[in-house]
């Protein structure tokens, strides 16, 4: 039982997820108002990446000195 109710799960979250991402057609109706508008200006992705890297990094550190002395 407990097997088919995680089954469930995750087949939902799989197919939600799928759902809540799938892009709209891609048809140009300038002057039909077209509920998507324009598109928003691009945003750069690697602002803070090599911080996070690092914060990662000294988080499994911690976590991973933590198991050991629970352990």
């Amino acid at each position: 039982m407990k097997n088919l109710l995680k089954l469930c799960l995750f087949a939902f979250t799989l197919f939600s997820n799928l759902a809540m991402f799938a892009q709209p057609g891609d048809q140009d109706n300038v002057g039909q108002g077209n509920l998507e508008g324009t598109d928003p200006p691009v945003a750069p992705i690697n602002t803070k990446l090599i911080l996070l890297a690092i914060v990662g990094i000294f988080f499994v550190i911690y976590t991973l000195k933590n198991r050991k002395k629970i352990a």
